[in-house]
């Protein structure tokens, strides 16, 4: 079963049946060892999940819950499949504040371990029609929630190697997290191996190849010589291109950094429509949520280099 969240949606099932779970990673045709989050009905289920809880990530929870935040946790073994976690010995959880996800928690009773409803590696969805389109007759049930919010994934904060530690940038900002914390936040820079899903360098790929073009102003020049090469180009940016070659065909701006967060997996299924062979993407600011932004763009541009 697919369902809404407000960054992405899921494709879930019961997060204590292991044979359920190997059917998500079937399905997606996700690597064994690449774990799931945990989505939970509130906050309160949070011991049930998760042993040795640090205080920090209590007042994360009591902050940003219901809400685009995941906290890496030492796991309860007697709770939390393997299948759910890669074999590792921790667990993402968090508590989706989409309505439709949360009547659907609270019916159930119980976690849903959930990664994105799309083929593993490839542009998350965030309507049910990029669900059926992506999964198909995969998928037995698509619950229709309308747009996701967000528009990308939840920020992941690892609190198993001591002091919190962000380990994917989302729907939380830094500034947001340091605000409540009342100090700096870690930022993991691949120097230790992480059990957390959304970290491998090449993710979030459309079948078009990506370039990232930093400054607006190179735009027209990558453009003319990917088309003199014969390539069909698309652009994506905040802002409208001037003086674009003939050929180049610009996709609507996808406007500030919220917005462009809301429009970003769209935009780059639209070049997929569109049979583009490149994307060129000028990101957002390097700041709040245009952080997770630049880190989606930059890993769907690793997939093709």
């Amino acid at each position: 079963m697919a369902f809404p969240t407000e960054t992405v949606y899921g494709l879930g099932a019961d997060a204590s049946n292991a044979q359920a779970v190997a059917r998500v990673f079937e399905v997606k045709g996700r690597p064994p060892g690449h774990p799931l989050i945990v989505h939970l009905p509130s906050a309160a289920a949070l011991d049930e999940w998760a042993q040795s809880i640090p205080e920090a990530a209590q007042v994360l929870a009591r902050a940003f819950w219901p809400g685009p935040l995941t906290l890496l946790l030492d796991r309860r073994a007697d709770r939390v499949p393997d299948e759910v976690t890669g074999g590792g010995e921790s667990v993402g959880l968090r508590v989706p504040a989409h309505p439709l996800a949360l009547d659907l928690l609270a019916a159930f009773g119980g976690g849903i371990a959930a990664p994105s409803a799309n083929r593993f590696g490839r542009v998350s969805p965030t309507t049910a029609a990029h669900v059926r389109s992506d999964l198909g007759g995969d998928v037995d049930l698509v619950l229709d929630g309308g747009a996701c919010d967000v528009g990308v994934e939840s920020t992941i904060v690892d609190f198993t190697n001591g002091a919190a530690e962000v380990v994917r940038s989302g729907g939380v900002t830094f500034e947001a997290l340091e605000r409540v914390l009342g100090r700096s936040v870690g930022v993991w820079l691949g120097d230790r191996e992480v059990n957390a899903p959304g970290t491998l360098a090449t993710h979030y790929a459309p079948r078009a190849s990506v370039v990232v073009v930093e400054r607006a102003a190179d735009v027209s020049r990558a453009a003319a010589a990917a088309l003199r090469e014969g390539s069909t180009v698309v652009v994506l940016a905040p802002d409208a291109i001037d003086g674009l070659p003939r050929g180049a065909v610009q996709l609507e701006p996808a406007g500030d950094d919220r917005s462009y967060a809301q429009v970003l997996y769209d935009r780059l299924r639209e070049a997929d429509r569109r049979r583009a062979d490149l994307v060129l993407a000028v990101p957002p600011s390097d700041r709040d949520i245009g952080r997770a932004v630049r880190d989606r763009l930059h890993r769907a541009a690793a997939a093709t280099e």
